[in-house]
């Protein structure tokens, strides 16, 4: 690699001697005719494709044919008479074979000293193109023996050092360009990631859900529970919430004559950071008239599945450390059951709060004086006993209706709702429902949310009066889900952080940081 490569710790006046240096070279490849800034460069091939295509040409073989590149150097080996590179461009790298009789036979008419050049102006981390043929070196290596070449996109600031890398995790997030050029499995995330999304829309559409976009910018935040962020519309002069969900809208388009309709989106939470959690995140959420949460079960066992094996092409995965097996039927298991599993605690026996508060003394949890009623503290016994150890894909049904205030009471059990959560790999990873319809029982949920807003709770949403209307015009039996894309291509790309899938996440201020 280039002498000037960046090495960690390396201090800031030394960035600039080498800054000073580059811009040198910048006005020295104007002299001598090139623009260390050019407009364009006629691609004829990428490196990947060159590597399949040539992959059995023998060592000491060419083949003549011109072909013409763009890439990054990340490495530069020069010699008297020859020099290495190595050009980077999105689909791979591969080998510049540069030769000083072929390069400045070829480049007499422009610039007679070209080879020269090109060894004393460029550095790792410069944008060039080439044009040349296939050669596969006596050593194996297969390379691009190249005639004619420009420097596309002189770098003023180095690369990290190869054999350090970029190790500085807020400085991979922070600088995520640096990421992604020097750390190919980034780039392999991020093209998955791609995948994911177009794969999910894809799927949805091929079954006749239509995608439709609902406001970000909202009056009233609604659709689960969460903290929103704030922000104030001067021309209306009215104060309005960033989308914590894109379900109520959804479903008014249900209600509107929509029969199956989604939207891929992002959505905004004013809450903590951690490995699973970021404040603006990306969901797809889809509804389907005359369907319930049984129908959306087998829905997202199979879209997933698709997705794996579309993509990795198998449904046996590992995510850190863990073997995962995606191959359908996937468990289901209602909350009452797992817990009683787990604890030997049967929720279904307790009628008051404070014989079920003393019944779980012994398990030494945490935060239990905030539940205000057996369904909330049956959920907090779940998340904080069993989630983290639901490993395999396990769809877990029919939660207390206390913590589901969207979702329609269930058809034979009491107490409960029709509400399955996906959990894979000790995350949950998709929430659905059959969508509650009638007004009245709405209004009623609203309104207790209403009432834990009053009191205090951030998480707790108003009373949605258009929402309410528009049921009252009549909505469809439905379902409904929610898939968290992030937490999905944290599965399939084996990330143990969510900002590993987010391509910029949000960071402090760099200076608050330190």
């Amino acid at each position: 690699m280039s002498s000037d490569a960046h090495r960690p710790g390396q201090s800031a006046s030394s960035l600039e001697d080498i800054r000073a240096a580059r811009l040198q070279k910048v006005e020295e490849l104007k002299q001598v005719g090139q623009d260390p800034f050019a407009y364009r460069w006629d691609v004829t091939h990428h490196t990947a494709d060159l590597q399949e295509k040539y992959a059995d040409l023998e060592a000491g073989d060419e083949v003549d044919i011109e072909v013409s590149l763009a890439g990054r150097i990340l490495a530069r080996r020069v010699f008297g008479k020859l020099a290495f590179f190595s050009l980077q461009d999105e689909t791979g790298t591969i080998q510049l074979y540069l030769e000083k009789a072929t390069i400045q036979a070829a480049m007499a008419a422009t610039d007679d000293q070209a080879f020269t050049h090109l060894k004393q102006l460029t550095d790792v981390g410069d944008i060039l193109g080439v044009r040349g043929t296939i050669k596969r070196t006596e050593k194996g290596e297969l390379s691009v023996k190249v005639q004619t070449y420009a420097v596309l996109t002189k770098a003023l600031l180095p690369l990290p050092d190869k054999w350090h890398g970029l190790t500085d995790v807020a400085k991979r997030y922070r600088q995520r360009y640096v990421d992604l050029i020097v750390n190919p499995t980034v780039r392999d995330t991020f093209r998955k990631r791609a995948l994911v999304t177009s794969g999910i829309r894809r799927y949805l559409e091929d079954r006749g859900f239509l995608e439709i976009e609902t406001p970000v910018l909202q009056t009233e935040a609604g659709g689960a529970e969460a903290r929103p962020f704030t922000t104030y519309h001067n021309t209306l002069e009215m104060d309005l919430y960033l989308r914590i969900a894109t379900e109520l809208h959804l479903k008014r388009l249900v209600v509107g004559g929509f029969e199956r309709v989604f939207e891929i989106g992002r959505i905004f939470r004013n809450e903590g950071v951690s490995t699973r959690h970021n404040p603006e995140f990306t969901s797809v959420e889809f509804y389907q008239a005359y369907a319930d949460y049984h129908d959306f079960m087998d829905l997202t066992e199979d879209l997933v599945t698709t997705l794996a094996q579309d993509i990795l092409g198998t449904l046996t995965i590992t995510y850190q450390g863990q073997t995962i097996d995606l191959t359908p039927p996937w468990k289901r298991v209602t909350m009452h059951d797992l817990v009683q599993e787990h604890t030997g605690l049967d929720f279904h026996q307790f009628t008051r709060l404070a014989d079920a508060q003393a019944a779980v003394k012994d398990l030494h949890l945490h935060g239990l004086e905030d539940c205000d009623s057996i369904g909330k503290l049956l959920n907090e016994v779940f998340e904080q006993t069993i989630e983290a150890t639901l490993i395999q894909p396990t769809f877990l049904i029919d939660h207390p209706v206390e913590i589901s205030p969207l979702s329609k009471p269930h058809r034979s059990k009491p107490g409960v709702v029709e509400r399955f959560e996906l959990f894979v790999a000790g995350r949950e990873t998709a929430n659905g429902f059959s969508e509650l319809t009638d007004p009245i029982d709405q209004r009623h949920r609203f309104e207790l949310q209403a009432a834990r807003k009053a009191a205090g709770d951030l998480e707790a949403t108003g009373v949605d009066e258009d929402f309410l209307t528009a049921l009252e015009h009549g909505m469809p039996p439905t379902c409904g889900e929610g898939i968290g894309i992030d937490r999905l291509v944290m599965l399939l790309t084996d990330s143990p952080s969510i900002r590993d899938v987010i391509a910029f996440p949000l960071l402090k201020p760099e200076r608050e940081e330190e």
